[in-house]
């Protein structure tokens, strides 16, 4: 459930944070902020990356509240992508990789040309919450709440949903010719 609840905050943040702005102050924001942070609460004891991600949550809340400003507020997606990007890279360096943990899931026992694919589609979404990322910040930074809003809102998910697309294509194709 407190998943749940996460995935649906950190989803319509960006879309609540735009429709408040300039009709609600910022440290009134914040404090869906601090529920989504909140949220990941129970997820503490799990990874430092979510402890890390949590208490980042909160600095940027308390930043809101202290200054009662939007900055803190839309650098919030820039902490979520820092947060992935540093979980899935992780992984890298301590395997299994994370889309090998995910595939395990379904199919325990992986065959070995999988173990290559799977570390490749890890990097492959590094890359994305890199570059996800990096516009997050850039937008926060220099460009309208509008455009903040369209992109971390609706572009960026809409870019997510085609990367997820892509791959599932391309892994139906890989097993076919991989006879799995």
């Amino acid at each position: 459930m407190w998943t749940a609840l996460a995935v649906v905050l950190t989803v319509l943040y960006p879309l609540v944070i735009w429709f408040g702005q300039g009709r609600v102050e910022p440290r009134s924001l914040a404090l869906l902020l601090l529920l989504a942070a909140a949220s990941r609460l129970p997820s503490l004891g799990i990874s430092a990356v979510a402890r890390w991600s949590a208490l980042g949550a909160l600095a940027l809340a308390g930043g809101a509240v202290w200054a009662n400003a939007m900055l803190p507020l839309k650098l919030y997606p820039v902490l979520v992508n820092a947060a992935l990007l540093a979980a899935f890279g992780y992984s890298l360096v301590a395997p299994p990789s994370m889309i090998e943990r995910l595939a395990r899931l379904r199919e325990p026992d992986l065959p070995p040309a999988a173990l290559g694919y799977t570390r490749r589609v890890t990097q492959l979404w590094c890359g994305f919450f890199a570059v996800n990322g990096a516009i997050a910040l850039g937008l926060a930074l220099w460009a309208s709440h509008a455009a903040w809003s369209l992109y971390t809102g609706v572009i960026a998910y809409a870019l997510m949903a085609l990367l997820f697309g892509s791959e599932y294509l391309f892994r139906m194709r890989f097993k076919r010719l991989h006879h799995e």
